[in-house]
């Protein structure tokens, strides 16, 4: 990628030569267009220091050609690649004028968004705010989280599903808090299921208190992010906002309140059941989990699977379904959960019949063995054979 003109204050020097006059023959049909940036928008703001986001831009189509001069970006290449810039420089032109600062990250993310042809526009998820708190913005950071954040302001029961680092908690909470402060809501309910993850912690010394707070611990850091360390305590001395263990929703009835159930697929489907009959006037209530993270015992079905199957067409329920390209974790957390998802579908094994098994549990062929005097060979006294469940 070429930036011919140097003159901008902040930008590196970089190739001085003009733009070709065409560009070099591709297959398929193939353009040239210029981009004119709005006037009032800084290119230091939409390239970034040192050339950073063009850099992005260079990544992301690595079949077109890309000069900048002055206030114009020009691309060559393949027809829909250049419409497609296009739409890109008008999307970030957007995000800039609203003040906000563009980072590679958000590139990747207009990006990744625009080529999969949706309706919503990427300035309209980037410049989104769900809550100003301790001199930062907190906003949905794509599509996914955008249609998350909207149906919790819209319904009265939302039920985030997703992978871990899509930001379902804590896109929750955010709304929670902006409801408390906009006097929506006079309290906050936040709870969990104190289930241990896949381990055995045994007996745990202390109060009741402080033996249920490390299942808790992880609202309490969310709350930090967002309210003043000195309003938290306060808060929650005030009842204004709870946390505490599901159990202790039996026998309630929530009003006026934001409801947040959390870690969700650690729930029986009664406990499920429960918890969702809490609902009261004036209430709102976002559950939210990961169904391929169950810690379970073994035999308990997940009430986050049953509910899916129960509420479906309820009005006033939504399901907001996130995925990987939704993690907002470090970028090795979405290859990761790819990975997995796709481990999970090949152990999968569709039978003649039609019904589903886990590849796990089909061993290798019984091999018979020799009777014993006395003995079958169906039963030779040694209990299963190797590769029976």
């Amino acid at each position: 990628m070429t930036q011919p003109d140097a003159q901008q204050p902040g930008r590196s020097r970089r190739d001085q030569r003009q733009a070709p006059p065409t560009a070099p023959p591709r297959r398929g049909a193939t353009t040239r267009h210029t981009v004119v940036v709005p006037p009032g928008i800084p290119m230091i703001a939409l390239l970034g220091s040192g050339d950073e986001l063009l850099r992005v831009v260079e990544r992301a189509f690595p079949e077109l050609d890309v000069h900048v001069r002055g206030d114009q970006v020009t691309a060559a290449g393949p027809t829909a690649e250049v419409a497609l810039l296009e739409r890109l420089v008008d999307e970030l032109s957007a995000v800039v004028a609203a003040g906000q600062h563009l980072t590679p990250d958000a590139v990747e993310r207009s990006v990744a968004m625009l080529r999969r042809a949706t309706v919503e526009r990427p300035a309209d998820v980037l410049t989104l705010d769900v809550l100003s708190s301790r001199g930062r913005v907190i906003r949905p950071k794509t599509l996914g989280q955008k249609r998350y954040v909207e149906a919790i302001e819209e319904s009265t029961v939302v039920f985030g599903i997703g992978p871990a680092g899509t930001g379902k908690t804590y896109l929750a909470m955010a709304k929670a808090v902006q409801a408390l402060q906009a006097k929506q809501v006079s309290r906050i309910v936040l709870t969990r299921p104190a289930v241990e993850a896949g381990e055995r912690l045994g007996f745990l010394p202390g109060s009741l208190t402080e033996k249920i707070d490390p299942y808790l611990r992880p609202l309490y850091d969310a709350l930090g992010d967002m309210l003043d360390p000195e309003q938290v305590p306060r808060l929650l001395a005030a009842g204004t906002i709870e946390v505490a263990p599901l159990a202790y929703m039996r026998g309630r009835t929530l009003n006026d309140a934001f409801v947040i159930l959390d870690e969700a697929q650690n729930t029986s489907a009664e406990q499920m059941k429960m918890f969702l009959t809490r609902l009261g006037f004036g209430s709102k209530m976002v559950v939210t989990g990961d169904v391929t993270q169950v810690d379970l015992p073994s035999g308990t079905e997940s009430g986050l699977k049953v509910v899916q199957q129960v509420l479906d067409g309820v009005d006033g329920v939504v399901f907001a379904r996130l995925e990987a390209a939704d993690v907002v974790r470090h970028k090795l957390v979405s290859d990761i959960v790819e990975a997995y998802a796709r481990w999970d579908a090949d152990r999968a094994v569709v039978s003649p019949s039609g019904q589903q098994r886990d590849v796990r549990r089909a061993g290798p062929a019984r091999r018979p063995r020799p009777p014993r005097q006395g003995g079958s060979v169906e039963d030779d006294g040694d209990g299963p054979a190797e590769g029976t469940a």
